[in-house]
């Protein structure tokens, strides 16, 4: 029988989607399902950017340039500049999302059999798109017990290797909602500068910080401005995932050449997409404020209930919007399927990502589940509630 390639079989599913089928079986049988298991924001999209779409006044749906369109990038330049950072509309590659940048960087930046440092836990989709490029993933491992800060320089140190090509970053943090300080930033940027390496820099959620902390972008780091590639996105920052544009940003004129005959190749970002992102740049802080502010009480809520339940152990979230949290079972991935298989109290049930599936390192974060607080608070509180009732039945079993 034909078979699938060695690489597409050694990819993992998604840990953030892989219960879906349970997920449907258990709606179907008329079960509430609270999904924390996304990072899909409720917030509503910025009236303009809907209002952009619904009255479009083109008569053809063109293909635009591969680099995207100029007044966009134009637009995504004044909003860098905002944070202090001089990023020309040339340095600036329009993507299919920031799913699309981190790939495109990967080819760019990286050749087959080479090395990419990253932390663990990390964003699960990193390493499908290193395996589908053929890149080998090194881990750097956090822990709960600090809030999944950066480990000290020697622990990078330790495994960099002479096939080293790259160190990546998210950040604020997405799975641990961690947030690297200026002093962890100016670390990174001497291992960088010490080893000749990339410094690929996720910052699709820079607006979402919380508790006064100060942000240090990689953009920021003016001793290794060529060696900084920034990879971001439209889909959390102004509530539009579905619009699908991100965009890689970098000084580095090779990496722009490389980047950019992979965005003739597949031709041009999304046209309707564009037409909405640039819309969004234009509300400012009016509208993110607000935003912010509300996540930040959402991660309170949310923390505090975790807290309360026996057991639990949740790291204090920075930035993003999501929190890893320690339960008292020992197979996460086994408890949060048997939640919605099995489960249900007054109709309910709770949707989580079991952590493992963030970890490289085999075994890591058995017990441990990402939590997204996209719900409003009352629906967190309930979460948190049902999440409660599910430990004590399983627990009892």
């Amino acid at each position: 029988m034909v078979k699938t390639s060695d690489r597409i079989n050694g990819i993992a599913s998604s840990p953030i989607r892989k219960l879906a089928p349970l997920a449907d079986a258990a709606k179907a049988r008329g079960v509430t399902v609270y999904h924390l298991n996304i990072g899909q924001p409720d917030i509503r999209t910025p009236q303009v950017a809907i209002d952009v779409l619904k009255y479009i006044d083109r008569t053809v749906l063109e293909y635009s340039p591969s680099q995207g369109f100029l007044s966009l990038r134009k637009k995504m330049s004044g909003y860098y500049s905002g944070y202090g950072m001089d990023f020309s509309p040339d340095q600036i590659v329009v993507t299919t999302g920031g799913s699309e940048a981190v790939l495109f960087s990967f080819l760019t930046c990286l050749d087959p059999g080479d090395e990419i440092i990253t932390t663990d836990p990390t964003y699960a989709n990193y390493i499908a798109f290193a395996a589908a490029a053929g890149i080998k993933v090194r881990t750097v491992l956090t822990g709960i017990e600090d809030n999944f800060a950066l480990p000290p320089a020697e622990e990078f140190e330790k495994i960099i290797t002479p096939a080293t090509r790259a160190i990546l970053i998210c950040n604020p943090n997405n799975p641990s909602g961690s947030l690297y300080s200026p002093d962890e930033m100016h670390r990174l940027a001497g291992i960088v500068s010490r080893h000749d390496l990339f410094l690929l820099s996720d910052e699709v959620y820079r607006e979402f910080i919380y508790g006064g902390a100060g942000y240090m972008s990689a953009g920021h780091l003016d001793e290794i401005s060529r060696n900084v590639v920034i990879l971001d996105s439209f889909s959390k920052r102004y509530s539009e995932c579905g619009i699908r544009i991100g965009a890689v940003v970098t000084r580095n004129e090779s990496v722009l050449e490389g980047v950019m005959k992979l965005s003739q190749a597949r031709l041009s970002p999304p046209l309707l997409g564009q037409i909405v992102a640039e819309a969004s740049c234009g509300v400012g802080r009016e509208y993110l404020d607000p935003v912010v502010k509300e996540y930040d009480y959402r991660r309170k809520v949310l923390v505090e209930g975790l807290r309360r339940i026996p057991g639990v152990v949740a790291a204090e979230p920075s930035g993003a919007f999501y929190v890893i949290c320690r339960l008292p079972v020992d197979d996460a991935d086994r408890f949060c399927a048997w939640c919605l298989s099995d489960f249900q109290y007054e109709g309910e049930t709770v949707m989580m990502a079991p952590a493992s599936g963030f970890y490289f390192t085999p075994g890591a974060g058995r017990s441990e589940v990402r939590i997204a607080y996209v719900l409003d608070a009352k629906s967190l509180e309930r979460a948190v509630f049902l999440l409660s009732k599910a430990l004590d039945e399983y627990l009892s079993r």
